[in-house]
């Protein structure tokens, strides 16, 4: 599943795919992944992206 939050709180941050992927400690392709839904993330990945938008698990992550 698409994840569209993840996506949506990046852009309105104006942050790059890649911005977000340095400020977490891992690729680009690893941050794609994951709005695509391609891959499913480690809790503290979770928790280091939610950290640098400024949203929590439910926002990003969790129905």
């Amino acid at each position: 599943m698409k994840n569209l939050k993840l996506k949506s709180a990046r852009a309105a941050m104006d942050l790059s795919q890649d911005d977000l992927a340095k400020a977490a400690g891992v690729s680009r392709q690893t941050i794609s992944a994951i709005e695509k839904g391609d891959y499913n993330p480690t809790i503290n990945l979770c928790i280091s992206i939610c950290k640098i938008l400024g949203k929590t698990l439910d926002d990003l992550f969790w129905e």
